[in-house]
């Protein structure tokens, strides 16, 4: 029985490599959309607005999936191979590491989102929800990210006293 539930990480990988793939075709569709806009903007002399708002777009997909390859990688180094070769800060070794990975580009895509908002809105009302909203979505996950930290350095400090006392 134990063998058997011990081989069921290994499920992990499906979704791990579905993600992985998913972020790869967000990643080039996000580059051949910026290419396309270069194109665009240089051959057939695209305005401004319509040009920053072409590339954040393209941008918001590669930022997307840049997050779909931080699930993948994270999902199967947890589960399935803990000795993936990946660059030092990619390393995931728990969930608070995936966690925290996946609220720092989170953070990124919202920052990118609202900048796209900013120049594409015609209304400063638009424009203040939209940064409202952000706004609180951002405070929402440092608070989360925070709090949880704060639990597991404190799961941290009873663990040492148990095993000093």
């Amino acid at each position: 029985m134990r063998r058997i539930l011990g081989a069921t990480r290994f499920v992990v990988a499906l979704p791990a490599v579905a993600a992985i793939l998913g972020g790869i075709l967000l990643m080039l569709q996000g580059s051949v959309a910026t290419v396309v806009v270069i194109i665009d903007t240089v051959w057939f002399g695209a305005d401004l607005k319509t040009t920053t708002v072409d590339v954040l777009t393209a941008i918001d997909a590669i930022l997307l999936g840049t997050v779909l390859l931080v699930i993948g990688y994270g999902l199967y180094e947890l589960f399935v191979d803990a000795d993936l070769p990946v660059p030092a800060w990619l390393r995931v070794t728990t969930l608070d590491d995936l966690k925290s990975k996946l609220i720092g580009v989170v953070v990124a895509i919202i920052a990118v989102i609202f900048v796209g908002v900013l120049v594409d809105a015609n209304r400063a009302v638009d424009v203040m929800s939209y940064g409202i909203g952000a706004g609180a979505i951002v405070a929402g996950l440092a608070l989360f990210s925070y709090a949880t930290r704060k639990e597991q350095k404190d799961a941290e400090v009873v663990r040492t006293r148990t095993t000093e006392g």
